[in-house]
This record gives C-alpha cells, sequence and structure tokens, in this order.
C-alpha cells in the first residue's frame, strides 16, 4: 500500500459523508484498540468552548399568532415590506420562519416586537 501525506488524507476527510467519517473511526477504534472519547478533563471545558461559539446567524419563528392576530398580521407586513395577502399566508402558515439567517441582536429585536403584538415566537 503507497503512503499518502498528510494534506491528501485530511483531503480525503473532508470528502466524506458522516456515516463515513463514523465508520472510519470505528475502524481505526477496533485497529489500533483506541477510543475516540474524549477524556474527563476535556470534557469540562467543553460548555465554555460552546458558549464561545454562539451563532452569528439565527432564525425568528413564528410559532402561533396569539390572540392579536390581525395586529400580528400588520406588524409582519411592516417588518418584512411583505403585501398584506402575503402577510396573512405567512401568518396563518404558523408555525414558519419570519426572517431567517440574521444576527442574535436582529432576532430578538423581531421577537420582542412580534410577541408585544401578542405572538409566541421563537429563536433558533
Amino acid at each position: 500500500m503507497a503512503k499518502i501525506n498528510t494534506a491528501d488524507f485530511l483531503a480525503a476527510i473532508k470528502e466524506m459523508s458522516v456515516l463515513e467519517l463514523s465508520e472510519l473511526v470505528k475502524a481505526i477504534e477496533e485497529e489500533f484498540g483506541v477510543t475516540a472519547a474524549a477524556p474527563v478533563a476535556v470534557a469540562g471545558a467543553a460548555p465554555a468552548a460552546a458558549e464561545e461559539a454562539a451563532p452569528s446567524e439565527v432564525s425568528v419563528i413564528l410559532k402561533h399568532p396569539g390572540q392579536g392576530k390581525l395586529a400580528v398580521i400588520k406588524l409582519v407586513k411592516e417588518l418584512l415590506g411583505l403585501g398584506l395577502a402575503d402577510a396573512k399566508k405567512l401568518v396563518d402558515s404558523a408555525p414558519s420562519p419570519v426572517k431567517e439567517k440574521v444576527s442574535p441582536e436582529e432576532a430578538e429585536q423581531l421577537k420582542a416586537k412580534l410577541v408585544e403584538a401578542g405572538a409566541e415566537v421563537e429563536i433558533k
């Protein structure tokens, strides 16, 4: 078997599917008698790393228009620059995304306005 260099190996890994990567990890664990599980000391540091890697883009999801459906339709129309029919269709199809790939700050502002109008909103 020919030797492959690190760059070629990494390029091959980049092209693998998640299932193929999982199978590769299992094969390496069996072949060399090792485990890919993180040591306990390292696992304790994982939550701090997760907090630092907060998502840069989120989606605002309208879960339910609530009691103030008309107010929510008007607000969606205004916020998104939609026509009345399109805003009504979006609100009627809840749960549905109101705005996707926005900053967390913008998402919080949209959520606050929609909640004030009576809607149930979720940020993902």
